[in-house]
């Protein structure tokens, strides 16, 4: 028996149950390449970015640093942008413009992982809706034979019990996993942001400061 036809007695034999629990699979998959090649293209060395703004932005090139940000293609470019833009403002202005940068930036980063958590959170619900079916079936075989049964009669009930909950955490248990690890690179994406936008806040402040004087 070819791969193939084994996965599909298997999907058989664990019944109906098993086609959502497939689909859970397949949406959990698409969203997980989505986000693989999304995370990666946001994700820059902050730190030598950060360098670049900072001796930018202390010789007072402020269309330079912008272009920068505009050929940066990740979050914190676009943030930091956001707040370049405002340098002659006060601090309150320049702050906020990045708060509402943020707002919009942060959600992106975080798109469909609440989906993606979803699909790990009911494939194994389904695969223990699964057990109980099939250990319905398995008791109303031994009801209808007024117990006189062989193994042989319950095997169909308990395979589709087995195969379901198999099938559910097989599916669940690798979103769950890579689900976490995407949330803490997030986290730590929007730590870097945040530390980001202070210090630029701090640089445009302080140079507005030494134009003062």
């Amino acid at each position: 028996m070819d791969t193939d036809s084994y996965f599909v007695n298997i999907i058989i034999q664990g019944g109906i149950l098993m086609w959502p629990i497939m689909m859970c699979s397949v949406i959990g998959l698409a969203i997980i390449i989505e986000r693989i090649f999304v995370l990666r293209r946001a994700d820059i060395d902050t730190r030598e970015f950060m360098d670049v703004m900072r001796q930018v932005l202390r010789q007072n090139r402020i269309r330079e640093a912008i272009e920068i940000c505009d050929e940066t293609e990740a979050p914190v470019a676009r943030i930091l942008k956001a707040g370049i833009l405002k340098h002659d403002r006060s601090k309150e202005d320049i702050r906020e413009a990045i708060e509402d940068a943020g707002r919009f930036e942060i959600p992106r980063l975080e798109r469909h992982l609440s989906a993606l958590a979803t699909c790990s959170t009911i494939a194994p619900l389904l695969g223990l809706l699964g057990t109980v079916q099939g250990m319905i079936k398995a008791f109303s075989e031994i009801q209808n034979k007024r117990g006189q049964v062989n193994p042989s009669d319950l095997a169909e009930g308990i395979g589709n019990a087995l195969i379901t909950t198999a099938a559910g955490l097989t599916v669940a248990i690798p979103i769950l996993v890579v689900h976490n690890y995407f949330i803490t690179r997030v986290d730590n994406m929007v730590l870097e942001m945040e530390l980001s936008a202070s210090e630029l806040i701090e640089l445009l402040t302080q140079h507005q400061g030494d134009r003062e004087i």
